[in-house]
């Protein structure tokens, strides 16, 4: 089968290999759709722990696919089923796994980043992944291309869940790249009253608008002034910081209202990890600062249905369709954030 696999930094292949075999315990699955995230760059650009010439791997953990073999003693599957897979997968045993966060487990295995995974043209599921619910049934209405989208989604899902999202909110997004845009969908979604986006590249604001023209767009120029003007000077009940930006997590406190919460999605360099906050800010409002990472299965299952129900429109993000022949341009295209989300698809 033809396979996407990385041998270390800026270092990709499109190769031919062996199609998986599978035991009695797991899961054959052909991949209709895998979509590349900023992780995939990532990864290439800089390469991986475990992962060399001798070692490479198969990127790819935002996918979807038909069921093409099942073992003899897999009983909740059938050949022929559309499903998507969530990636992450935990040991089952921690404290974490036990409370159904196997996405927080510390010893987690993740499809596309320690397994092999789905830009390729079949997957292996393993047992471990079958028995903690990693496979999700999609909707008829569901399209391949749009499962794709559940990891990233499941992600943004997981964020506000944890930050609180509510009817009536205003809602500040920092950063207009594909997840800044999620996270507008689903504060619309949720009932905010008002959703405001700002980022540094005009052009993506002006996608942003195009794809949810319900959006207010706000250039980072003198935004303080702007978001009091914009709130009545009472500032925003909730503040997603969706860019790799240690700036825009410090300048985020000064947007609040009291009694507002700030989430922090996604990390930042390395290098620029450690970040000045105003704590007096924080005590005087009684601000409340969340992080998210990952996503639970909860969260995925429940991406799955609100994308099938149509009230997320989810497929405006996708940008580009290409071949696995052609991933080299879909990874150049991430890589320099030409249009949003690029998806591989397969026959």
């Amino acid at each position: 089968m033809r396979a996407v696999q990385l041998y270390g930094k800026e270092n990709m292949r499109i190769n031919n290999i062996e199609k998986p075999q599978i035991n009695e315990n797991e899961i054959l699955l052909k991949i209709k759709a895998a979509s590349l995230c900023g992780t995939d760059v990532r990864m290439y650009k800089n390469g991986a722990t475990g992962i060399d010439k001798h070692h490479p791997l198969t990127l790819g953990h935002e996918i979807s696919g038909i069921i093409e073999e099942v073992g003899n003693n897999v009983t909740s599957y059938k050949i022929g089923q559309r499903v998507s897979v969530a990636p992450n997968v935990g040991c089952g045993n921690c404290d974490q796994c036990i409370n159904g966060n196997t996405h927080l487990c510390t010893n987690y295995r993740a499809f596309g980043i320690h397994l092999a995974g789905g830009f390729a043209e079949y997957l292996k599921i393993p047992e471990k992944a079958i028995q903690q619910g990693n496979i999700t049934f999609l909707a008829n209405s569901t399209s391949f291309e749009q499962a794709a989208l559940i990891e990233p989604f499941s992600c943004v899902f997981n964020g506000q869940e944890i930050a609180g999202s509510f009817p009536g909110d205003s809602v500040l997004i920092i950063g207009g790249g594909p997840i800044g845009i999620m996270h507008a969908m689903l504060a619309f979604n949720k009932g905010a009253g008002q959703v405001i986006l700002t980022d540094h590249h005009e052009n993506r604001m002006e996608a942003a608008k195009k794809i949810l023209p319900q959006l207010t767009i706000l250039s980072g120029e003198n935004l303080a002034d702007k978001i009091a003007e914009k709130t009545q000077g009472k500032g925003m009940d909730l503040c997603i910081v969706a860019a790799p930006s240690p700036q825009a997590q410090t300048e985020s406190m000064y947007y609040m209202v009291t009694n507002g919460r700030l989430l922090f999605f996604g990390g930042l360099p390395k290098n620029r990890e450690n970040v000045a906050l105003n704590t007096n800010i924080l005590h005087y409002k009684q601000l409340r600062i969340f992080g998210c990472t990952r996503a639970s299965l909860s969260s995925y299952r429940n991406s799955e249905k609100l994308i099938a129900s149509g009230q997320v429109p989810i497929e405006r993000l996708i940008t580009n369709k290409y071949p696995i022949e052609e991933f080299k341009q879909a990874l150049e295209n991430a890589e320099k954030s030409i249009g949003l989300k690029n998806v591989i698809t397969f026959d």
